[in-house]
């Protein structure tokens, strides 16, 4: 259910829409045009996942590797791939894979290459996925479908991170599928995101993987009513507080970062303390040409995202307790 009403407004087929709504300040708002689907693998390299996946016979960076190549060979040519590895040992970029069109040979090598290695960055290497992602929706007007897949087998050595970033992760619109491999016990992040799986062996390795990619490109018929609503009340008030304090700042900024648009505060009157003559310091929003060049847009785009804000925020509490059945 998580994100339809946005997906509705920023995914819909060119069948959906016909014209060009006009937005608050006069600006045509974008419809959907031909978009591709992008997903972003963060893959855990640390050096955990050189042990043996129990009773299979390989450790489970090869299991997780030999899943990712027979999935991926059968994806739709339109979806985008990108492959991020933290930690791994004899590489000299962690883009293995940067975002982008599909060539089977070199994401084939590409996967094949890291060797476990280090620790488990996994909040910097969230956030360095989003961005990328978050990029791309730029540059695609926001038309398309964005995804991180994170493969790991441990919690992170950066947890304070994890949880600064994922609910601007999920608030931005990004749909996170997160795959545990051999853990004893669900990661963290498994209430946190929008969908868990555990891998206790190849088969099911496997099979989490293509189930993630079985589901991009693909809708489904929730629906908000007064259920929805009613997801609200049994949500920690620390996790809702970071979901409203990321919505207040949605767009395609970096993760962790604010709007940079800051409008000038206007100076006090120069003069004695106390006197009550009017300052001559004009409006910070009509101060200057060239201040309104850069306030009126951004006002624009906060309103686009405030349009669907409210109903991100609800389906994201629908999600996160679904992920907890």
């Amino acid at each position: 259910m998580l994100l339809q009403l946005v997906n509705f407004f920023t995914e819909a087929s060119p069948k959906t829409f016909t014209g060009s709504p006009i937005g608050p300040f006069g600006h045509p708002c974008r419809i959907r045009q031909d978009a591709a689907d992008n997903v972003v693998i963060v893959l855990d390299a640390s050096g955990s996942m050189a042990r043996p996946l129990p009773g299979a016979g390989t450790d489970k960076m090869t299991a997780a590797k030999t899943a990712l190549k027979q999935v991926l060979q059968s994806v739709s040519p339109n979806t985008h791939i990108g492959l991020l590895v933290f930690s791994a040992k004899g590489v000299e970029t962690d883009w293995l894979y940067p975002l982008g069109p599909r060539d089977d040979a070199k994401l084939m090598q590409a996967i094949d290459r890291p060797q476990p290695g280090g620790g488990t960055p996994l909040g910097a290497y969230l956030k360095k996925g989003a961005d990328r992602l978050l990029e791309e929706r730029a540059k695609q007007f926001g038309y398309g479908t964005f995804r991180l897949l994170v493969v790991t087998d441990g919690e992170a050595g950066d947890q304070d991170l994890v949880e600064r970033y994922t609910p601007e992760v999920v608030a931005r619109g990004i749909k996170v599928d997160v795959i545990g491999v051999a853990m004893n016990q669900r990661h963290t992040l498994a209430t946190r995101v929008h969908s868990y799986r555990s891998a206790n062996d190849p088969a099911s390795l496997q099979r989490a993987v293509a189930e993630v990619f079985g589901e991009i490109g693909g809708s489904g018929n929730d629906v908000v009513n007064a259920e929805t609503f009613a997801e609200l009340k049994p949500i920690p008030a620390e996790i809702a507080q970071a979901m409203i304090q990321a919505l207040s700042s949605s767009g395609n900024q970096p993760i962790g970062e604010r709007s940079r648009v800051k409008p000038e505060v206007a100076a006090p009157p120069s003069g004695h303390q106390g006197s009550s003559a009017p300052s001559s310091s004009p409006s910070p929003l009509v101060a200057h040409a060239s201040d309104r060049r850069v306030v009126l847009p951004a006002l624009f785009g906060l309103s686009c995202f405030g349009i669907v804000g409210l109903f991100v925020l609800l389906l994201i509490i629908k999600a996160i307790k679904k992920s907890r059945r």
